[in-house]
């Protein structure tokens, strides 16, 4: 990725952030976070080493802790203490990352953007890149001073079971399911226990790898778009991203915004919600 493709309200390059690291009001997020079979622990990964200057950002801590369903959207009140208790707060410009390349920094970004914040990018490569190129790293907490922080919350980035319901029934938008191919024909068994195998009815398939480059990188804006059309996507309808729990669903909402496609939105329960309820039809192959 060239420094001219920067763009620090969706994707910086690690030359970005190397030559801002110190700018007073950069804040940097490392947003790792990992299915559970994958066998790896996020915060202590954290604690060893990070980006310096970095906050983690507990993305199953960070939620509705409330709702039955995994790290769903944080009360507004919640995300606005938890983002005072790292410093995080107005004027700032946020930079998140995760450990796996570009998987769960984008559900992080997408989650600032809901909470009215424009100002946050994701790093593209995350912290394999930052590591693979030698740079800085510390195994030091942040020093941490409180900030204000205002939220005016965007309900239109954000559809519940209903809302997504409807929007199947009357094909009035393209829902994009970033799961595997395998999840999304109903092939491949779901990592969560008890949840059916398919997809919503009329969706279409954008695993969130595809969107990718080999080395974690985010693909440059024409190929994304081919990616879009390959998978049969109709880009001047409005979006709704899904997943099997809201994290990759933002993958494709970051790749839609590179693109200028401004109006999609996430659905939050994903397949963890819909895969549920045995009253809600389903798709298979």
């Amino acid at each position: 990725m060239s420094a001219s493709s920067d763009d620090p309200k969706t994707l910086v390059s690690t030359e970005w952030l190397a030559a801002h690291l110190k700018d007073p009001d950069l804040r940097v997020l490392d947003a790792s976070w990992y299915l559970p079979d994958a066998g790896r622990d996020a915060k202590a990964e954290y604690n060893a080493f990070h980006v310096p200057g970095a906050r983690f950002f507990d993305i199953d801590e960070i939620s509705d802790q409330r709702s039955a369903l995994p790290h769903t959207v944080p009360p507004v009140e919640k995300f606005i203490s938890r983002m005072r208790a790292m410093g995080v707060g107005d004027g700032h410009q946020v930079v998140v990352y995760d450990g796996a390349g570009i998987f769960s920094a984008a559900r992080v970004w997408w989650t600032f953007r809901l909470m009215g914040k424009m100002d946050v990018a994701v790093l593209d490569g995350g912290f394999p890149k930052w590591r693979a190129e030698g740079r800085e790293i510390e195994d030091m907490p942040p020093v941490v001073r409180d900030r204000h922080m205002t939220v005016s919350r965007q309900n239109h980035l954000i559809k519940d079971v209903t809302q997504v319901a409807h929007a199947s029934k009357l094909r009035e938008a393209e829902i994009l399911d970033a799961r595997s191919a395998g999840r999304f024909k109903g092939e491949a068994p779901e990592p969560r226990a008890g949840l059916r195998g398919g997809h919503i009815p009329g969706s279409k398939n954008v695993p969130f790898g595809t969107l990718l480059n080999a080395n974690g990188t985010m693909k440059p804006v024409p190929e994304l778009r081919t990616v879009f059309e390959a998978a049969g996507v109709d880009l001047t309808k409005p979006a709704i991203t899904t997943c099997g729990s809201g994290v990759t669903a933002a993958v494709i909402s970051l790749a839609l915004e590179r693109i200028g496609h401004r109006n999609h939105a996430l659905y939050d329960g994903s397949w963890a919600e819909w895969g549920m309820y045995d009253d809600l039809p389903v798709e298979k192959g």
